[in-house]
């Protein structure tokens, strides 16, 4: 052997391909490091957990730091991660990420391959909870037959219709697609709540089920311009959204 430059496998590791190896917790001390660069790194455990969504928590307790990430995020790429650490860190120490994590991050979830595999497992580990479509004054399912009758030529297939288990006046109701399940706050199952507002939250959920969210990069609308633009097409809409104000 010569002394020359050696020229075999281990070669020189630039910074951002060392991204890549290095494992979890390594990626959120450094990231600590970076956001707190006067501050020791207190001990670091990061654990992925089976989940039944891509949600993921970090908390403080007794001098370290414990991040729960999503078992869905297991296998994402190492700048995902860091995306994510920077997410987390900030959040715990009230300092907002940087735009570019928000993005990177935010354009991950939103792949299709990932965002099927979170409809997958929301379906198989989530439990939706509500408590069926017969109240004490409304019957959900004729509301929304109903409906579909007048609105939607008959149509639309219906889903699993329930009543929320509490009286929420923030969340007034919400579809969810990975149940195929539409949940009506128990609010609105009241002799004098009108009926006019429970119709509209119906209506407005089963929007959802004619227009599915759009994925667009790092973008996710709900409420798209054609499904605004149906909306509006509700009879009594101004009334009715009137009358939400007055509930919430």
């Amino acid at each position: 052997m010569d002394g020359g430059p050696h020229t075999g496998f281990l070669q020189p590791v630039n910074v951002a391909s060392a991204l890549f190896f290095e494992s979890a917790a390594e990626i959120y001390r450094r990231v600590h490091r970076e956001i707190r660069p006067r501050t020791p790194v207190p001990p670091i455990e990061v654990e992925y957990k089976r989940f039944a969504n891509a949600n993921s928590d970090v908390r403080l307790e007794n001098g370290a730091i414990y991040v729960r990430i999503t078992d869905l995020l297991e296998s994402a790429p190492a700048p995902v991660t860091e995306a994510l650490a920077h997410i987390l860190l900030g959040k715990l120490y009230r300092k907002p990420a940087g735009r570019q994590y928000l993005h990177r991050y935010r354009l991950y979830l939103n792949r299709k391959d990932v965002r099927r595999q979170i409809g997958l497992v929301r379906q198989a580990r989530g439990r939706k909870a509500h408590s069926g479509p017969e109240g004490a004054v409304h019957h959900l399912e004729q509301i929304f037959e109903e409906l579909n009758a007048k609105y939607f030529g008959g149509m639309m297939a219906r889903p699993a219709l329930g009543w929320s288990h509490i009286r929420s006046r923030t969340r007034l109701g919400h579809f969810d697609p990975s149940h195929d399940t539409i949940v009506i706050s128990r609010i609105f199952d009241e002799p004098r709540t009108p009926r006019l507002a429970l119709e509209y939250v119906m209506y407005h959920e089963m929007l959802h089920l004619h227009y599915p969210v759009d994925h667009s990069g790092a973008r996710r609308c709900v409420h798209t311009p054609e499904f605004k633009a149906h909306e509006k097409l509700f009879p009594q809409f101004k009334e009715a959204k009137a009358l939400l104000r007055r509930l919430s």
